[in-house]
């Protein structure tokens, strides 16, 4: 029996929904099983090979690799806030959910999100601090900043997220229990409403747009830094090391912000697009950046790489190359002098 409560305006408003996930795809979702339980697999997968070859691999402890893990574990997160559900409604054709469940759901979708972004934006700085500043590199990013950054970017996403879910919990839900997504989606959610929801709408374009912009000019101005300091270093295998490493994360960041973007952009421009197009969309930025961000670091980053091999029996890469420093230049571009270990331990973890 579908719950109900009554609104402030004295209004019937319903505290249990339907999940339709694909909702005119309906007897496709037996079919539609399959491809997204073989993505759950290859997520989950992926995502603990990296998490365990970084945890174990005592070499791989730097803050680079952390920060990898770190991705990883928000991935995870990710999908097991989606994916069950959505699998158990392709299987009994709907799922229901509880207000607060659909609540609960909502702030995780979106605190992960922003976790994804604030990760790419701490990466982002490591790196400016290894190419561009390698001398002080230990000093700086130590685990004790690694750990204070974590925290911040927790503490922003709560922040953020936090007004949106209490301001869509007021809302009264009374046009529909039927929720045309295979997520509890913010505007998925808000559009049941039989009230004006301009407020919700607004708040979330602005979180939106304010945690992408900021985001985004961080992390172009960190790796613009990091580009002019590289092409003034004098020996080409530190210069490509340094591209490649960074093309890495670029490549990571630019499916991650693109996909959420149009996403979002298509969403908002009208009724052309089916709703089945719409949940697509949602599914390909909400589940596949979680999935191939630990594939591209898996086979682009070479230390994580051969030790997956490794860890399946096969021989280590014969002719890898170590860990390289990037000297500190001076206005010839001729390395000057400094503590050998000290350079080398503030640019562990660049090789490609």
């Amino acid at each position: 029996m579908t719950g109900e409560r009554r609104s402030p305006e004295g209004n019937l408003s319903y505290t249990d929904f339907i999940l339709l996930g694909f909702p005119g795809l309906q007897e496709f979702h037996s079919l539609l099983f399959i491809p997204f339980f073989c993505l759950y697999l290859v997520n989950v997968v992926a995502n603990c090979t990296v998490i365990y070859i970084i945890w174990v691999e005592e070499s791989l402890h730097s803050p680079m690799y952390l920060m990898i893990s770190l991705l990883s574990a928000v991935g995870l997160c990710s999908t097991n806030a989606i994916m069950p559900q959505m699998l158990l409604g392709f299987l009994f054709h709907s799922s229901r959910v509880s207000l607060p469940g659909c609540l609960a759901q909502m702030f995780f979708i979106y605190l992960i999100i922003i976790m994804d972004s604030s990760v790419l934006l701490m990466m982002a700085l490591d790196r400016y601090v290894a190419i561009c500043k390698p001398l002080h590199y230990v000093n700086i990013m130590s685990k004790g900043l690694l750990v204070t950054l974590t925290l911040a970017a927790l503490i922003r996403g709560i922040s953020v997220v936090c007004p949106m879910v209490i301001l869509a919990s007021r809302l009264p839900f009374c046009q529909s229990n039927i929720i045309q997504h295979f997520a509890c989606e913010h505007m998925a959610l808000v559009s049941l409403a039989c009230r004006s929801t301009s407020h919700n709408s607004i708040l979330g374009m602005v979180v939106g747009a304010v945690i992408i912009i900021f985001d985004t000019v961080c992390i172009l101005a960190s790796y613009t830094s990091i580009v002019h300091t590289a092409l003034q270093i004098a020996s080409g295998s530190l210069r490509r090391k340094a591209f490649h490493t960074c093309s890495t994360q670029l490549l990571v960041m630019f499916f991650m912000y693109s996909s959420s973007l149009f996403s979002s952009i298509v969403y908002r421009s009208g009724q052309a697009i089916s709703q089945d197009m719409h949940n697509l969309l949602s599914a390909i930025y909400l589940l596949l950046p979680s999935t191939i961000n630990p594939i591209i670091y898996g086979v682009r980053t070479k230390e994580i790489k051969q030790r997956v091999l490794r860890s399946f029996g096969r021989r280590q890469i014969i002719g890898a190359e170590p860990h390289e420093a990037f000297p500190a230049q001076d206005d010839k571009g001729l390395p000057s002098i400094a503590k050998k270990e000290d350079i080398g331990t503030a640019a562990e973890g660049i090789g490609g």
